[in-house]
């Protein structure tokens, strides 16, 4: 499966990595290779969470046009 992720780096340096369409799913590392790694890490553990508990394996995402 292919997912989007999302990543930014924190006040402490360490960078911060999601997956928007799992909820909670989001894990960091002190680089974004690493941070990258680590989600990816997250997504599986989280997909096998979701599936044990019988809830849907992702949520749906969209984009969207903002004026600003």
């Amino acid at each position: 499966m292919r997912f989007m992720i999302t990543m930014f780096q924190d006040e402490d340096g360490m960078y911060v990595a999601e997956c928007p369409a799992i909820p909670g799913c989001v894990s960091q590392g002190k680089t974004e290779a690493e941070a990258e790694r680590n989600i990816q890490e997250a997504i599986k553990e989280c997909l096998e969470v979701r599936a044990g508990q019988g809830l849907p394996l992702t949520v749906t995402t969209r984009e969207v046009e903002v004026s600003v």
